[in-house]
């Protein structure tokens, strides 16, 4: 059994709608110093198979349903379990 964690963040130069919000509100707050906030997602998944077939298929799920290329990067870290 491998481990998947996945981590999905916008690009380079892609406003991120979510992290100006909360950075918004968390100057409201008082929390002035606050200069910027990014928002990642990340997906843990558990898979049977060996690292390297595994890491594979985890490209293939961000290529055809976990992400947006135009907007999105993504790392992909394995770990045996």
């Amino acid at each position: 059994m491998v481990k998947v964690k996945i981590i999905v963040s916008y690009k380079e130069g892609v406003e991120d709608p979510e992290g100006l919000a909360i950075k918004k509100s968390l100057n409201l707050l008082n929390f002035n110093n606050v200069k910027n906030v990014t928002v990642s997602k990340l997906y843990e998944i558990n898979i049977e198979g060996d690292s390297s077939s595994v890491k594979k298929e985890a490209e293939e799920m961000c290529d055809k349903l976990l992400v947006n290329p135009v907007i999105h990067k993504y790392k992909i870290e394995v770990e045996k379990i």
